[in-house]
């Protein structure tokens, strides 16, 4: 089941017609987020989507970054379309939102909605697009290198076999500054070959995700800055069958988000101060669980994350001031944080997973 071509054919199988909707799956890691936790604009966006298209929904997470107006913006594995209707709305009529799907029963049901929401958000033309095409192959899709704004994905990169190609395509594409913010699966320790011959557990997520510190090494090995841990929810297994197969092996909902950044030297500290200039996040923007900037308030924040609000959508946001300090964070206390399983021990953060079969 390991063999890329064959795990593309199990969820192929496994989404496209096995499942009548996201309450057939045998866990519930589509309720890993609440919706009460989303800023006021990304709730009304999702409140437009038509139903039959939240019907067919398997995301775990809510991967709605800040300040999408007129981007342009893909979506891995788009599914049935439910995010992207939703990236309709909040791009607006001036950006532009592309959804990528392997699964063809996928494709035709999302696309059989786009007039609609085009209609619910009086646009002049649609602003959605959907393609059928591998995450590992965007350039093969038809998709262009250095083209994208915003990379947005919910809970299927762990349905991939192959997460470094994955990763290196979504590189590829994303224009120098753009970011990758996507929810997935992730595992508290490598998962072991014997999990990953076995189709349910693929489809569920469970064979595929991967190792939380396995998946930094691979994002900073394509190019990627230091992921950056947004959210994060522990997935408790009650169902016995997969609890036994999992034995001790932890899951969690996760959301990271990546930056391409340009090659060129990064500062040792900056100030930085937000203007409060971004619709919806007027008096506070939460960029992660560890940087919350305040309007008007300065904050110190290492070079990586200076660049980061310098080269990307948000420059105009922020005022920056590179100080004449030394950083002497050790890699391992930088990545101490990025652990999703702490910060959902903090956060006090569960998912309850219950199965429709019997426990």
């Amino acid at each position: 089941m390991a063999n890329v071509g064959d795990v593309h054919d199990n969820v192929k199988k496994y989404y496209g017609s096995r499942l009548g909707s996201s309450g057939d799956l045998q866990t519930s890691a589509v309720s890993s987020c609440s919706l009460t936790s989303m800023p006021q604009i990304v709730r009304e966006a999702l409140s437009l989507v038509h139903p039959e298209v939240i019907k067919k929904f398997f995301g775990c997470g809510l991967p709605f970054p800040a300040k999408l107006e007129e981007c342009r913006v893909l979506d891995l594995g788009s599914g049935s379309g439910r995010d992207c209707f939703a990236f309709s709305k909040l791009v607006g009529p001036n950006g532009h939102v592309t959804g990528i799907d392997m699964t063809e029963e996928m494709i035709t049901l999302s696309q059989q909605y786009i007039q609609y929401h085009q209609e619910k958000f009086g646009y002049i033309k649609p602003n959605v697009t959907f393609v059928q095409g591998y995450m590992e192959k965007l350039c093969e899709a038809g998709l262009q290198k250095d083209s994208f704004d915003v990379i947005l994905s919910n809970c299927v990169i762990c349905l991939c076999p192959d997460k470094l190609s994955v990763l290196k395509a979504a590189y590829d594409v994303l224009k120098e500054g753009g970011e990758m913010y996507f929810s997935d699966m992730y595992a508290s320790k490598p998962v072991p070959d014997q999990m990953k011959q076995d189709a349910v557990l693929w489809g569920e997520g469970m064979a595929g995700a991967l190792y939380w510190q396995d998946f930094i090494s691979l994002a900073v090995s394509v190019g990627f800055s230091t992921p950056h841990l947004v959210s994060a929810s522990q997935i408790i297994v009650h169902n016995d069958e997969l609890k036994a197969k999992a034995g001790d092996i932890q899951y969690a909902s996760t959301t990271y988000r990546l930056f391409k950044l340009p090659n060129k030297p990064v500062c040792a500290e900056a100030e930085v101060t937000y203007k409060g200039t971004i619709h919806g996040f007027q008096e506070q923007l939460n960029f992660d669980s560890s940087h919350n900037f305040k309007k008007d308030i300065p904050t110190k924040v290492n070079g990586e994350m200076a660049l980061i609000l310098q080269s990307s959508r948000f420059s105009p946001d922020f005022e920056i001031k590179v100080l004449d300090t030394t950083n002497s964070t050790s890699t391992s206390q930088q990545y101490c944080h990025l652990n999703p399983f702490r910060l959902a021990d903090q956060l006090g953060s569960a998912v309850l997973q219950c199965s429709k079969t019997s426990k």
